[in-house]
């Protein structure tokens, strides 16, 4: 395990940023990072806001699921996001994160990172980080998009129970332990690189990083399982699944799990 510390100066010194992280607020423990940006979005937080943990006791991934990590092993954090965009386009701030969250991870690891279908970041098949995107929505108009990212860094998939057995972390990739701060700095400047390009067409990039496009997958949804061709992406960041029967169904948010055809 690393002795690298997180805390808001750290992080603040020497960032090259100009919206993201330029204020930050850092807790040791806290129940979500998620929950804590979201009320501070609330309460009229301005965009770029960073909220970051060393530990969560309720932190959340997609489909209600529990996020695991151990206590200062990982980056636990969340940004406010206020983008000039409709409700329907929060996908494109979800492209976006996990574009720079790709590029970030790649550049500091020399790890062959892919983005799984709509927001996992996976290497080697196996998951290494999650983004989960909220948004608030006053008077059917996008106030903010809440947007909460979580890296396994520095511990041993293995040795932590409840840890689903496809996770790997950058430690166990690289067989040796990662400075954190260091890259919460990347993950700002590659993330805020591609937000500010939030209303250009990401669907190329976001496809081009994908590693479910033309192959057969199902997909666990809210409303049940569909089966068939991951065809493409669509430009809200949708995925277009050909059904078996030829027919084609638009889904913004599922579990992918490839399958034999």
């Amino acid at each position: 395990m690393t002795n690298d510390q997180l805390s808001a100066n750290a992080i603040a010194a020497g960032l090259q940023t100009r919206v993201l992280g330029r204020r930050i607020v850092y807790f040791e423990r806290v129940g979500s990072t998620n929950d804590v940006a979201k009320q501070l979005a609330d309460a009229g937080e301005p965009e770029g806001t960073l909220v970051i943990a060393d530990e969560q006791t309720a932190g959340r991934g997609r489909l209600g699921r529990a996020w695991i990590a151990p206590p200062h092993s990982s980056i636990l954090m969340s940004l406010v996001l206020r983008p000039a965009l409709a409700p329907h386009q929060v996908g494109w701030v979800t492209m976006a994160v996990a574009l720079g969250a790709c590029q970030a991870i790649r550049a500091e690891t020399g790890l062959a990172v892919q983005i799984k279908w709509p927001n996992d970041l996976i290497v080697r098949g196996k998951k290494l980080a999650g983004i989960l995107s909220e948004a608030g929505i006053v008077n059917d108009e996008l106030e903010y998009v809440v947007v909460g990212i979580g890296v396994n860094v520095n511990f041993n998939v293995t040795a932590i129970e409840r840890i689903p057995a496809d996770a790997t972390t950058i430690a166990d990739e690289l067989r040796q332990p990662f400075p954190r701060v260091r890259l919460v700095q990347t993950l700002l400047q590659s993330i805020e690189e591609y937000y500010l390009r939030v209303n250009e067409n990401l669907v190329p990039e976001y496809s081009a990083r994908l590693s479910t496009l033309n192959q057969w997958v199902c997909v666990q949804t809210p409303a049940g399982v569909e089966a068939g061709m991951a065809e493409r992406v669509n430009e809200n960041g949708a995925l277009i699944l050909r059904r078996a029967d030829g027919s084609r169904i638009e889904l913004i948010a599922g579990e992918v799990t490839l399958i034999k055809p």
